[in-house]
């Protein structure tokens, strides 16, 4: 089994609840199971699908949920979203058991955030479980190997399963069932979600804009649906954990385009699956995008697990200076452009440089980029 990069016995603490949130099938009950067979502390193990287990802790009944943890040291509840009111049940676990320590996990944010925010301020620690990163896959591969299987990770991303599975015909099976079996059915099974074939739609057009500025105008247009309902889908399927929004990055030079955003797939693999592309590299059109898509979510995976601090952006102006992805860290400009080629050579555009004083800017291309991601 690859290591993960989080120690759950590390970030358990008592009377705290541990939030465990990410996308279906990145391992999060792998991850559980694997921490429970390690440790000392007598723990009951949960599911938030069990009935029983439903009707205890969202009854918001203090000796119920109160009796049905003493004498452990350790709650852990799979799939909580699944359990009403699970927020309150999860505020008497730790405010009525002396000593008990909670762990959660979660895949649909928009609903599990929802439950638990308000009732457990001050109470709880939240962790996002992505598919492998690059780092995490050192426990399997060398830096070598890593950079070796560059065009398979673009192909066919990171998920647990599609990783370790042996055959292409096994990683594209795997990868479908992924997406129209698990990753939207938590999107389609909301009462608001009355379009899913036109949202299916709207991911196809994101799929082949990816790296691209967003018009939420337009594509309203393509999908035929107004732009409150576009801007409400892209919402839940960031919260859903299949896209991540980037913003335009702007301090009011006129010149600044800041409205628009960028959109990426959590995972390549994904984004493939969608639109049914699987060709090789060789045979793509797409190589630019695809890359920069890997590049863009390994670093936002380092940057989460490591808690780097800081916010991600995008850069262009109207008259077409750009840059891929911008960080700001401690008040500090960092500029990243993202390409395939090697040989590929541009200079800082002149307005980020005399804009922003002391405003780094740095080209991440096949050569120097498992440095940037944090191998």
């Amino acid at each position: 089994m690859i290591k993960r990069y989080y120690n759950l016995e590390k970030l358990i603490k008592p009377n705290k609840v541990l939030i465990i949130y990410g996308p279906r099938r990145v391992g999060k009950t792998t991850l559980l199971n694997d921490f429970l067979s390690r440790t000392k502390l007598k723990y009951k193990l949960d599911s938030g699908d069990n009935i029983r287990v439903q009707q205890i802790l969202g009854s918001q009944d203090f000796s119920q949920i109160k009796g049905n943890a003493t004498g452990y040291q350790l709650i852990a509840i799979d799939e909580a979203q699944q359990i009403p009111n699970i927020g309150m049940g999860l505020k008497i676990l730790v405010d009525q058991v002396p000593d008990l320590r909670v762990i959660t996990t979660g895949s649909s944010s928009f609903d599990l955030a929802q439950k638990v925010g308000e009732p457990l301020t001050g109470r709880k620690k939240t962790v996002i479980l992505f598919p492998f990163s690059q780092g995490e896959l050192l426990d399997k591969y060398n830096r070598y190997e890593i950079r070796e299987k560059l065009e398979d990770f673009l192909i066919f991303g990171s998920y647990p399963e599609v990783v370790t599975a042996e055959t292409i015909k096994e990683k594209i099976s795997l990868l479908n069932e992924l997406v129209n079996s698990y990753l939207l059915k938590d999107v389609f099974s909301l009462e608001r979600i009355k379009g899913p074939r036109q949202l299916l739609d709207l991911l196809k057009l994101l799929a082949f804009q990816v790296g691209n500025e967003v018009s939420l105008s337009e594509l309203a247009s393509q999908v035929r649906l107004d732009v409150k309902t576009v801007d409400r889908y892209l919402d839940i399927l960031e919260k859903a954990f299949v896209l991540k929004r980037i913003g335009g990055f702007s301090r009011n030079l006129r010149k600044e385009v800041s409205r628009k955003a960028k959109y990426y797939f959590l995972d390549n693999g994904v984004r493939n699956a969608v639109i049914s592309q699987f060709n090789s590299l060789s045979k793509r059109n797409d190589i630019g995008p695809l890359f920069e898509n890997f590049v863009v979510m390994e670093r936002l995976k380092d940057n989460s697990y490591k808690a780097r601090p800081g916010t991600s952006y995008f850069w262009r102006t109207y008259d077409g200076q750009e840059i891929d992805l911008i960080e700001e860290r401690g008040g500090k400009l960092y500029g990243f452009e993202i390409k395939w080629s090697p040989r590929a050579k541009t200079k800082p555009p002149k307005d980020w440089l005399g804009s922003y004083e002391n405003a780094q800017y740095k080209i991440i291309n096949q050569e120097n980029y498992l440095d940037f991601i944090g191998l």
